[in-house]
């Protein structure tokens, strides 16, 4: 081979080793540098996995609007609910064993597949620090407040920090461990820009009036915590490359099944439990979970998934929470596949407000709530005047009733009627509980009601109590 033909296959060498140069540095900066996307370009880029050219658009929450919500109860189209209790052989459970050993995992598979994501199987380690105890009152009762931090591994991806946020209170007289209940709470900053927007009307309605639901739980000898979901996964779609989600993929954009923020927070709550169930201050068998809005679509997941909650306070948590996604009534699907909420849930739920309908979801919010089951779950709503339609009061009244069966299967009693009842009834007298106070968007009116349901199950304090290890 003389040199003039030698010369292009050299030049191809040279290519090609530059080629594969420029390759391993593009890989290196991808495993060690975080993929920064917008929501909007990481919402395209989940419809382009999807093959999905366009999204229906969601209803508007603005009833002036010519895109308006529906809230008009006769206009809601028919719907078939998937049976909670029936294979997807088609052979129907009728035993505890058959709903906790096949039932049940389908219907988890459904919903991590298509609906809130997976949790990674391998996520890094959090390390709890007490940052500081110190004695204050609330009201007239003394307390011990502990600021905590949980510090999440971040060894792989050093630009990745995540902390989680808890405080944690207990009677500073207590004479042994006492029952918690965690708030899964929206940031300071973000309730005092809420409260600017607010009119006089729903201010007075959210602030109410009497002792805070905290001053509540300790005049019955029990403590409560509240964890800061936004301190360790952010409440928008460019963030979902940073935060637990993106340190748990290192950094780089999600895969269709992955999980969403909702899973996310409700994973930061587990971790709180975690740290709870060390604490000598507190009754880790009798630990409950509360939030409000999309923090109660997030409580009632961590409810779901993690069994060692002993019970649920599900505040207005609409469309992705306790109300039945298939209801044409209020915030839809549509609405939880668009930019600004996407993020909650797994990329591959984008398919039903496309090629897809809710009719075609596997799974609906029934059988979520049948999934907390046999524990006891309140499931609260405002008044439709004050709070609004979008939230769907008689749709998350739904999703309990469908969950009846499930409870019935186990011993347990449902919410005793399928007939939605007026404002200001209370449903406790069985194991899911449901009342539709006349306030605005906020739990504080059904504290009072939540307690006295959860009474039935909580007591407190208990000298010596010991951790539960059974799952059921």
């Amino acid at each position: 081979m003389t040199v003039e033909q030698r010369r292009p296959f050299a030049v191809w060498i040279s290519w090609l080793c530059l080629a594969l140069f420029a390759g391993g540095i593009h890989l290196a900066a991808q495993s060690s540098a975080p993929v920064h996307l917008t929501a909007e370009q990481d919402h395209q880029r989940l419809l382009d996995l999807l093959h999905i050219t366009s999204l229906r658009r969601g209803p508007d929450g603005d009833p002036k609007s010519p895109n308006a919500a529906n809230i008009d109860e006769f206009k809601v189209p028919p719907y078939t609910l998937p049976d909670p209790l029936v294979l997807k052989t088609g052979q129907k459970v009728t035993t505890p064993d058959v709903w906790w050993n096949q039932r049940r995992p389908e219907i988890v598979e459904d919903f991590d597949r298509e609906v809130y994501g997976r949790v990674p199987k391998t996520i890094p380690k959090v390390t709890w620090e007490v940052v500081s105890a110190t004695g204050e009152n609330n009201g007239d009762i003394p307390v011990i407040l502990k600021k905590l931090v949980g510090h999440v591994d971040n060894s792989a991806v050093s630009a990745i920090t995540v902390n989680i946020q808890l405080t944690l209170s207990i009677p500073a007289n207590a004479p042994g461990p006492v029952p918690v209940v965690m708030e899964l709470a929206f940031d300071p900053e973000f309730v005092a820009a809420m409260r600017k927007r607010m009119s006089p009307a729903q201010l007075a309605a959210f602030n109410g009036s009497g002792p805070t639901w905290q001053q509540q739980l300790l005049v019955k000898g029990w403590g409560y915590a509240v964890i800061i979901p936004t301190s360790f996964q952010a409440d928008n779609g460019g963030g979902l490359t940073a935060g637990i989600i993106g340190l748990a993929n290192k950094g780089q954009p999600r895969q269709l099944d992955d999980w969403g923020a909702l899973r996310a927070w409700a994973w930061g709550a587990s971790r709180a439990l975690d740290y709870l169930q060390t604490d000598k201050s507190v009754d880790a068998r009798q630990i409950g979970i509360e939030g409000l809005s999309r923090y109660g679509k997030a409580a009632l997941v961590a409810m779901a998934y993690d069994p060692r909650f002993a019970i649920g306070f599900i505040a207005s948590s609409g469309e992705g929470g306790a109300k039945i996604l298939r209801r044409k009534f209020g915030e839809q699907v549509e609405n939880l596949a668009a930019v600004s909420e996407y993020h909650w849930m797994a990329g591959n739920f984008l398919k039903y407000a496309g090629p897809l309908t809710p009719n075609d979801l596997p799974v609906d919010a029934h059988e979520l709530i049948a999934m907390c089951a046999p524990r006891p779950v309140f499931i609260s709503s405002g008044s439709p005047q004050l709070e609004g339609g979008w939230i769907d009061g008689k749709g998350m009244f739904l999703g309990a009733v469908g969950a009846g069966p499930v409870y019935n299967l186990l011993g347990k009693q449902d919410l005793g009627t399928t007939k939605f009842p007026p404002m200001e009834t209370a449903l406790i007298e069985g194991d899911i509980a449901f009342r539709q106070h006349s306030g605005g968007h906020t739990a504080g009116p059904n504290w009072p009601s939540f307690l006295t349901f959860a009474s039935r199950y909580i007591k407190g304090p208990v000298a010596g109590a010991a951790i539960s290890t059974d799952l059921r």
